[in-house]
């Protein structure tokens, strides 16, 4: 009987440790299906944007459009470290399209840079629909037309825009701000660190509860 309880309490924690595991596993296979499903996406041919109507956050997120229209109002500038574009301000305009007012994501410009130059004719933009969720609950909120996050449905309100927003890959004319296009590189995707931590912690377990089992033996001996 001495040795039956701890005997069960180690194969009981081995059994959860590894089970962990395998649930990382798993994870980990659907989160690969995931990024590749978002990779096919974000590549697909682009298409015109006809309508703004109907378009859903989740359905439609990274789905690579074409529009042309102008600029109509003063950027809004979004400081940050940006994965592809490095410390600096994301710069996102009011844009009336053909198919209706909405947000475009143009790029990133320096931390030392000045007041952009927009310019004030019709813009072709190539760029993939994105609702980004960059805002949590300890972004600070904006200072004037400085923000911290990209959060399209409060800067939709502010600029008079449908909460759509376009990060664009490329502009015609070409812009000051360099286009930082949507991509797999911000997926975190961790999940293979965690199943090998959780079967070394079953390692561990295993082990001592082996030395356990050997000191309770000795002592009996």
């Amino acid at each position: 009987m001495r040795f039956v309880i701890p005997l069960l309490f180690g194969i009981l924690g081995c059994a959860v440790l590894i089970g962990l595991g395998v649930w990382q596993l798993q994870r980990l296979e659907w989160k690969n299906s995931l990024i590749a499903e978002i990779a096919g996406r974000v590549a697909a041919d682009p298409e015109p944007l006809t309508a703004l109507e109907g378009l859903d956050p989740e359905e439609d997120r990274f789905r690579p459009v074409t529009l042309s229209g102008e600029i109509t109002g003063a950027p809004l500038r979004v400081l940050g470290a940006w994965r592809g574009g490095g410390s600096g301000y994301r710069i996102v305009v009011p844009f009336a399209a053909d198919a209706g007012p909405l947000l475009i994501d143009l790029g990133v410009v320096p931390l030392d840079a000045d007041e952009v130059a927009l310019p004030a004719g019709r813009v072709a933009v190539t760029g993939n629909l994105d609702w980004p969720d960059d805002a949590n609950s300890g972004t600070p909120e904006p200072d004037g037309t400085t923000w911290f996050a990209r959060d399209p449905a409060a800067m939709a309100d502010l600029l008079g825009t449908a909460p759509v927003m376009v990060v664009a890959r490329a502009t015609d004319p070409a812009l000051a701000p360099t286009p930082v296009p949507v991509g797999i590189e911000g997926i975190r995707n961790s999940h293979l660190g965690y199943a090998i931590q959780w079967f070394g912690l079953g390692l561990v377990w295993a082990g001592m509860t082996a030395f356990f089992l050997w000191r309770i033996r000795r002592r009996t001996t």
